[in-house]
């Protein structure tokens, strides 16, 4: 492979974990220096790749639909309501199409087709570390920690949903390459070895809508790789990511950062040895495993279940009745006990269903272009019935529709629409490749319509990249697969 391609997609890929460590790239000037780095990597593909740009109409679409985004939002700055707001959401935008086509680009043969799993999942893993760092040796690491936060799991994205949807898709990532017998065996162990911390950067957030997103996604993995090896990792990893996350739960230093700092350093010395104990069970089991299935005493071979797309439509059903459901039990906005209680997660109260009210009221006021890129803040402080100084609407779909109206989400609808078809001839083609990042962005896919995702770059970037990969792989043909590509 041409080392420059090499350089150029390492660094691609390494850029979710970067802008990570300044706020996950929510403000200006890391959002600014992105999409210029973005960009960059853009001409270095066109100029490095011999096909730089899809052919194929699925990944031809989803980048003509991003670039069309671009500019519905651009053009909305001559009706949007805050000049500011719509300004920031042009600049991210324009940060991710650039993203987008790099990833398209540089992603496509071995050996960095192989390595867009790993290195992603790797990556959010080094994200949840140095955000556990301050817990568990809060005597040598110091991290700051926003009172709105109330003790969840914020840093480095300095939003704690944030991080638990990013801990999800580093675990749904890592459980695929722990469980992918194609990989090397060494690699496959540190996957594995790396989900508990995961886990409880999952749990730590106290994110219903990514613990959700999260069962979504393993369900999607498994629907799509049944295989007795794959259902075996996952089984371990989940349970060890359970024991993790409960040893984490009856510490309340570490669960909410409470107590005295004698509390404190003894609680996070305790919990970092359950957790390496954890990690090294972990990858010592999934050895342990590999082992039994390499002499025959376990079998590997593939399970018999339902076909992939009806699991993955039964839990876009199940997710969507649940969602619907709760939102018609709770006619009343309201929050469940806040900061880092588990009495949150069995609880369906939120403020989100006064959001999305907001936001369909805005669709209904302006159905054609919508109210304006980033004009749902200024609705919101007319329109609010709680005392929420909220800014989006929580929902990647509905805020779409109610600031750019039916124009932009049809613009939306076509970005899917690629992505998905370009995964289904990437899976198609090299089904063992492009498992892990479908079941990921199932995890995204999921989690964007419950919460403001979209502005967050360090969560939106490891979609995009894993969205780019798959349209790479898309481009294959059944005589040369993207496993075979180089």
């Amino acid at each position: 492979m041409n080392p420059v391609r090499a350089l150029a997609a390492g660094a691609l890929l390494a850029g979710p974990t970067v802008i990570a460590f300044f706020s996950g790239g929510y403000f200006d000037e890391p959002r600014e220096i992105g999409g210029i780095a973005a960009w960059a990597l853009v001409v270095v593909a066109a100029i490095v790749s011999r096909r730089p740009f899809p052919r194929r109409w699925p990944g031809i679409l989803a980048i003509a639909a991003l670039a069309a985004l671009t500019g519905w939002i651009a053009l909305s700055l001559t009706w949007a309501p805050l000049a500011g707001a719509a300004q920031d959401d042009l600049q991210r935008v324009a940060f991710y199409l650039g993203a987008l086509i790099a990833a398209a680009a540089l992603l496509g043969p071995r050996p960095m087709a192989r390595w867009v799993e790993p290195a992603l999942a790797f990556g959010a893993f080094i994200v949840i570390a140095y955000g556990l760092s301050g817990r568990l040796l809060p005597d040598a690491i110091h991290l700051a920690h926003s009172h709105t936060a109330l003790g969840r799991l914020e840093q480095p994205l300095t939003y704690w949903n944030a991080m638990g949807v990013l801990a999800a898709m580093g675990f749904v990532l890592a459980t695929r390459v722990a469980g992918d017998a194609s990989r090397d065996g060494r690699l496959r162990l540190v996957a594995a070895a790396v989900t508990p911390a995961l886990a409880v950067g999952v749990y730590l957030s106290f994110s219903r809508g990514a613990l959700a997103a999260l069962a979504v996604g393993l369900v999607v993995l498994l629907g799509l790789a049944p295989e007795r090896r794959q259902v075996r990792v996952a089984g371990v990893v989940v349970a060890i990511g359970i024991v993790a996350s409960v040893a984490a739960g009856l510490l309340p230093a570490v669960r909410a950062l409470q107590g005295g700092a004698g509390a404190k350093t003894a609680e996070g010395a305790a919990m970092l040895v359950v957790l390496l104990v954890l990690m090294a069970a972990s990858a010592a089991v999934c050895a342990w495993l590999a082992r039994r299935e390499a002499s025959g005493r376990l079998r590997a071979d593939r399970m018999r279940l339902p076909r992939p797309r009806l699991i993955i439509a039964g839990c876009i059903v199940v997710l969507l009745a649940a969602t619907l459901g709760a939102a018609a039990l709770e006619q009343r906005p309201g929050t469940p006990e806040g900061g880092a209680s588990t009495s949150r997660l069995t609880s369906v109260k939120s403020n989100r269903y006064d959001y999305w009210r907001v936001a369909f009221e805005e669709f209904a006021d302006n159905p054609i272009r919508g109210a304006g890129s980033g004009a749902f803040r200024v609705d919101w402080l007319r329109e609010r019935t709680v005392n929420d100084p909220a800014k989006d609407a929580h929902s990647l779909y509905i805020e779409t529709l109610g600031e750019l109206g039916l124009v932009g989400a049809v613009i939306l609808a076509a970005l899917l629409v690629g992505v998905a078809v370009s995964a289904r001839r990437a899976f198609r083609w090299a089904p063992v490749q492009a498992t892990g990042a479908i079941a990921a962005l199932a995890v995204f896919a999921v989690h964007a319509g419950l919460d403001w995702d979209w502005e967050m770059p360090a969560v939106s970037l490891v979609a995009l990249l894993l969205a780019g990969a798959l349209i790479a792989w898309s481009e294959a043909t059944a005589a040369t697969s993207p496993e075979q590509a180089g």
